[in-house]
Order: structure tokens, then sequence, then C-alpha cells
């Protein structure tokens, strides 16, 4: 295997590997593992693999999730298929910087994302590496938010849309999550800024050190949390990614931050998406 980084701060491309044959080799896979947790994110193209076989490899990291809104392969169950097509021009207005999943109280550990389909030019996907965002704070900034947890909601994203009826059964089956904002990986040991798109609120901010009086409450929380949710938008922070089809990626989810880029006019984009379950981060 030769890995070829893309950038200085995130994102590796792996040469001379068949993700088929990683199923079945312990080796080749601990080399591919290794490769991820150093640079966060890491691509191959010209995988022309079977569902069956990208399930099994995503597999190998650990048991698969399913999405509860964005549909799966019925045949192969953890299979998320996120398909943009011309017959949904208005289905394009979603997306922001996020980390997948972190509305739950185990967000994802990570995915394996299979191109299925792609326009000639556009829609590439970035990634950010949140390990050297949180790294680069200012240092009066780490200490503010050393304590600090926040709430993550499935409700006011995926289900802002929905009618409320629908909007607070997801709700209910999916209570809005609590994660500090700055998490420890649990195997490299990196703290990582842990906070995103899907991220509405502090939840232990006002406290007599952070607030003089009521009023600076709902302004100087809100402003904090935009502020470190900007930090995944800073160029040196990020690799991006120009699709062909088989190309595979594969991320850490929980020290990277993506963004699929709807700059594409209505055509077809079928990406297929093999989510790995985490563990709390607390």
């Amino acid at each position: 295997m030769r890995i070829e980084p893309l950038t200085c701060a995130i994102g590796a491309e792996l040469m001379g590997v068949n993700l088929a044959d990683a199923v079945h080799d312990d080796a080749l896979f601990a080399e591919i593992k290794a490769a991820l947790l150093k640079y966060k994110v890491v691509f191959l193209r010209g995988q022309d693999i079977t569902r069956a076989e990208h399930v099994a490899f995503a597999h190998r990291f650990g048991q698969l999730e399913d999405h509860p809104v964005t549909g799966s392969d019925p045949e192969n169950p953890g299979l998320v298929q996120i398909y943009k097509s011309p017959e949904q021009p208005n289905d394009r207005y979603e997306n922001s910087w996020h980390a997948d999943g972190t509305w739950r109280e185990s967000p994802s550990m990570g995915a394996v994302l299979r191109c299925v389909e792609c326009p000639p030019v556009g829609g590439d996907t970035m990634w950010a590496n949140m390990a050297l965002a949180y790294e680069k704070l200012p240092q009066h900034i780490k200490d503010l938010i050393a304590p600090l947890r926040a709430r993550h909601s499935i409700e006011c994203t995926f289900g802002a849309a929905m009618p409320a009826e629908k909007r607070l059964a997801l709700k209910a089956q999916y209570p809005d999550a609590e994660h500090p904002v700055v998490r420890t990986h649990p195997e490299t040991g990196e703290k990582v800024l842990f906070v995103n798109g899907f991220a509405t609120h502090f939840t232990n901010f006002h406290t007599p050190a952070n607030v003089r009086v009521g009023q600076d409450f709902t302004r100087g929380a809100s402003d904090l949390l935009q502020y470190l949710i900007s930090q995944a938008a800073i160029p040196e922070y990020q690799v991006r990614w120009r699709w062909r089809p088989n190309d595979i990626a594969i991320w850490d989810n929980r020290v990277t931050q993506h963004y699929a880029v709807m700059d594409y006019p209505p055509c077809h984009r079928k990406m297929e998406r093999a989510g790995i379950i985490g563990t709390p981060t607390f």
C-alpha cells in the first residue's frame, strides 16, 4: 500500500489497495486503520466492489447503523443511500459542516462512503481536522470551553422541514444528546473541538464565572458557539475531494467534520455510506 498525503492538515490517498481484500486480510486492514487514525480521512479510487463487500469492510470497524431519515439498501442493512436527482430540485439546502450522528448519545465512529454516480463537475466533499482546529484556538478560549457541554439535535436539523407531528415523533425517538465541547479521542488521545451544525446551545454556560447579568447569557453563549462552529470552515484545516465513480472515502467521525458541496445543477449524485456505531463521549 502506498500513501500520498493530500494536504498538510488532513487527508491521504491510499494506492495499490483493493478494499475487498481487506475484508479478510487482517494485516492490510490494520494498515488502513493506522492510516485513518493518522490522516483522519483516506481516499481510494477505482474500488469496483459490491454492496456486500462495502458493508463487510465497514463492519470490520464495528457494528453499522441505519439512519432514521435517509433510507438504506433493504438487502444490506446499514448501507445508507444518499441519492440526489433532477427530480428533487429542492432537496439541496440541508448541508452544513457536521459530524455524523452527534444527535445520538453515541455518535458515529466513522463511515465508509462510496461514489456510485456523480456530476461531471461539482459535488465535491470537504473534510476538516477538528483536532487541529482545537489546537489552534487561543488559550483563553480553550480555558473557557474546557468545562462546557453542548446539546445536539436531530429535531431542529433533519426534523425542521417535517410536519410538526412527525418532527415531534422524531424528537421523542431521538431526544437531544449532550456532549463535551472538547472531546478526547478514545484511540489517539487528541483533544477535539466537538461542536458542529447539530449543536444548538451550551447546557452549562450560565454560571457566575461567565454571566454578569442574565442578559449576557443568550448573546454570550450564542456568539461563542457560532465562533466554535465556524472553525471547520477555515481552509488550512481542510481537504477537498473531487469524486469519480467507485471512489471511496473512509473518515474518522470522532475527529473530523465534513461538508458535501452542492454547487452542481440538478442531476444525479448517488452516494452509499456505511456508518459505524460509535461510543458515548462521556
